[in-house]
């Protein structure tokens, strides 16, 4: 029974942080539209991401690796390892790369305002590491549920 709640706990977790992400893109998308919402867009989407997808993604990590200990299942098992190692890559872009890049948004919007080339180079600057994020996170999902034989 523990496993189950674990297990739901994991799945839940991930609904909750991967759901989170991909709304975001709906969210910048709607700037064009009524440019007077971007300050309101970033704010929620730097909220959404302090206090419920990444706390998520750690509570996936800790979920994860104590399924992986009571199953057991070795973490250097391929599908397992590679998702692990991802995991890390994502963490790091996220925090080196796309974290300090969007806190420089919100700064220079707010400064400076959106048709300022310090806003839009910086704009422009976060774009990469947020898409390589996602996909990385995307990967690291289709590893979890599909588990596939990747080396022997």
């Amino acid at each position: 029974m523990l496993f189950l709640i674990i297990k739901w706990i994991h799945v839940l977790s991930a609904i909750t942080a991967v759901g989170a992400n991909i709304t975001y893109g709906m969210w910048i998308g709607r700037v064009p539209k009524d440019p007077k919402i971007l300050p309101f867009v970033l704010h929620n989407i730097k909220t959404i991401d302090d206090w419920i997808a990444n706390p998520c993604y750690g509570l996936l990590l800790f979920t994860g690796l104590a399924m992986a200990f009571i199953v057991p299942i070795t973490l250097t098992t391929p599908w397992l390892l590679t998702a692990l190692t991802l995991y890390v890559i994502a963490t790091i872009i996220g925090m080196a790369g796309f974290v300090p890049i969007f806190k420089k948004q919100i700064r220079l919007l707010e400064r400076e305002g959106i048709d300022s080339p310090n806003y839009k180079a910086a704009e422009k600057q976060g774009r990469v590491p947020g898409i390589v994020t996602g996909v990385v996170v995307i990967a690291i999902t289709f590893l979890m549920v599909v588990k596939p034989a990747l080396w022997a």
